[in-house]
């Protein structure tokens, strides 16, 4: 029996890369030192970070006047950064609520300037994102934040919202790379790797190049997006494990099609687990409105909440771990990234056919 993981992250690896990286990475050359352990500043490494920044800015068709940066750290260091290395001279910033991790952006962000709420999700069953279209910002508005697919909720934007002058950021963590993104539609787009891009530790950034000279005097020069960016990542150790391993998943990627057969792919995966759920006849409920369920993260509930407990003990001893929900909110959860192959997804459909069949 196979088994799979439908964790919200660190998320399941493609197997093509877990092999690469046990041939590649883990190896010791003739300089006595394994891939992962030779310097930063060596022409091996760089070559490796060259050859991450040029495949992924290939997978995005990256358009002149942006830069890409490796970082350190996750998500959740960019909801302080990004105000203080965007706002300039500005006196507020616009967030779009729509959940759990839109929600936690602004509350850091509030510790640094003032957040204007451009937007708020429909917060009653069935959810649903903010109503996109042409948001009016005020006067002097520095960004406008979203975070177009929301892990624990279960909920994406069906499309952009339009902010006119006012750059668009985008905390696109577990969506980046699954589909393919206009990238001129942005100021800015940061990730955490942990979903789609390989293992924790490192966040990429898309940024534009005339945002980087926003950096506020008091910011730490490691943390200046403007500095990182001058030195090509690399003002101080970055992570290299993980950009290792992401260079490895941008070369997959391409080798499967790159992003169109991705989303594709995804989208597949979604609708069958989805086609269950509404034709269980209530043994299964999704609280998000059908046009914006994510394709990520799909959320569910049992009409029988006495049901959870026995429904995530079959699936484990069917191989199928880790879908419980986010302890905020309960219920279940399926996380379908990039490496989570059909047959996974169809596992999981077929076991929550048989299981409601059993007990609807």
């Amino acid at each position: 029996m196979t088994a799979y993981s439908f964790a919200a992250g660190p998320a399941r690896l493609p197997d093509a890369v877990l092999e690469r990286a046990r041939d590649e990475l883990f190896v010791r050359g003739v300089d006595g030192a394994a891939t992962l352990e030779r310097p930063f500043t060596g022409d091996a490494f760089r070559a490796t970070l060259a050859h991450a920044r040029e495949r992924l800015a290939t997978l995005l068709d990256l358009p002149p006047g942006y830069r890409i940066l490796f970082l350190a750290g996750g998500a959740m260091h960019q909801f302080s950064l990004l105000p203080m290395n965007l706002l300039g001279t500005a006196r507020c910033a616009a967030y779009a609520d729509s959940g759990y991790w839109s929600q936690r952006a602004i509350d850091e962000a509030r510790r640094y300037t003032e957040v204007v709420i451009a937007a708020r999700y429909i917060g009653a069953t069935p959810l649903a994102a903010p109503t996109t279209g042409r948001w009016h910002l005020p006067q002097g508005c520095a960004y406008c934040h979203i975070t177009p697919n929301e892990t624990v909720d279960g909920l994406a934007y069906p499309e952009l919202p339009h902010t006119g002058a006012v750059p668009l950021v985008a905390d696109a963590t577990s969506c980046f790379l699954a589909t393919p993104l206009d990238v001129t539609r942005f100021g800015l787009i940061y990730a955490s790797a942990q979903k789609n891009l390989g293992i924790a530790g490192l966040t990429v950034l898309v940024v534009r190049d005339e945002l980087l000279g926003r950096v506020a005097p008091h910011v730490p020069t490691a943390f200046s997006y403007r500095i990182q960016a001058q030195q090509d990542s690399t003002y101080n150790t970055p992570p290299t494990a993980a950009i290792h391993v992401a260079a490895l998943v941008f070369d997959w990627i391409a080798d499967n099609g790159g992003l169109t057969a991705l989303a594709a792919a995804n989208r597949r995966k979604a609708e069958g687990i989805y086609r269950v759920i509404d034709g269980s006849g209530g043994v299964y409920t999704a609280p998000v409105v059908p046009a914006h369920r994510s394709v990520t993260n799909i959320r569910f509930h049992l009409g029988d909440t006495a049901l959870t407990e026995r429904f995530v003990a079959e699936a484990e001893a069917h191989g199928l771990h880790h879908l419980r929900g986010h302890p905020r909110i309960g219920g279940l959860r399926a996380s379908l990234y990039n490496a989570m192959p059909d047959a996974g997804a169809s596992a999981l459909a077929e076991f929550m056919a048989d299981f409601a069949r059993r007990n609807g």
